[in-house]
């Protein structure tokens, strides 16, 4: 009993309390399975980097801001053929992001832009990658506000610090000034640096006159498309799906 008291508080003060989870299991399969002291000490530690990985997981997915739990698990792939499915998975690997290029991800409304974008950012959490998840028009204004208060410089860094960041309905709402300005901002500070996905329902042909400004969409733009993966869907629209099924079983 002493033993065990004298052994909780060392774990605690060397950090490693997590191992007293799963201390008594392993003690048992040890006796059960006559392992060695370092085969018994080897399981425990890697209970304890199992523990670790999976906080800074559930760490780095609460701080992506993700708006709900889309994997690439959950994404049917067989709904719409337009989707390259093989550029998914090879952009799943994340080597994009390791390489600082960009993605952008363009299509009408319901084809599964967002879902795939979380999704992706997902995969990157689970890569050890730090993502930051947000709607351009959100970002803009929060940048905005920045002028206001003198934070400017601060709210910039939020959105240069992660690996990857994701601007979710790109193009959506007008871009009045001085937005169009923050826009090149966070990708002039971002270019070669980190990553960033686009989610659009605008085809990039069409990104230079959301700028409202010749000068900043061409500089802007050299730099988000330069070396990038670009995805174009088309096709039926997941949520009319759904809608149309809820409707079907409603009947």
């Amino acid at each position: 009993m002493e033993l065990t008291h004298q052994l909780n508080t060392h774990l605690k003060r060397l950090r490693l309390s997590g191992i007293l989870d799963t201390l008594e299991l392993r003690n048992q399969q040890a006796i059960q399975d006559k392992l060695s002291y370092v085969e018994f000490l080897n399981r425990l530690i890697q209970d304890e980097v199992e523990r670790r990985t999976q906080k800074q997981l559930q760490l780095r997915l609460r701080r992506a801001a993700f708006h709900s739990d889309r994997t690439l698990e959950a994404f049917d792939f067989g709904f719409n053929p337009t989707i390259n499915r093989q550029q998914v998975l090879d952009l799943a690997t994340c080597a994009y992001i390791q390489r600082h290029r960009n993605t952008l991800i363009c299509g009408p409304t319901g084809v599964g832009k967002s879902h795939l974008a979380q999704a992706l950012g997902h995969e990157a959490c689970r890569r050890g990658h730090d993502v930051l998840f947000v709607s351009a028009h959100k970002m803009l204004a929060h940048l905005n506000a920045g002028r206001a208060d003198g934070t400017y410089d601060r709210r910039l860094q939020t959105y240069l610090r992660p690996a990857l960041l994701i601007i979710d309905d790109f193009g959506l709402k007008p871009m009045r000034p001085p937005a169009p300005e923050d826009m090149f901002d966070v990708i002039l500070e971002r270019y070669e640096r980190g990553s960033i996905l686009i989610t659009s329902n605008r085809a990039p042909s069409e990104w230079p006159e959301i700028f409202q400004d010749p000068l900043i969409a061409s500089a802007a733009l050299d730099r988000l498309v330069d070396n990038a993966q670009i995805m174009i869907i088309t096709g039926a629209s997941y949520r009319a799906r759904d809608r149309h099924f809820l409707a079907a079983h409603k009947e």
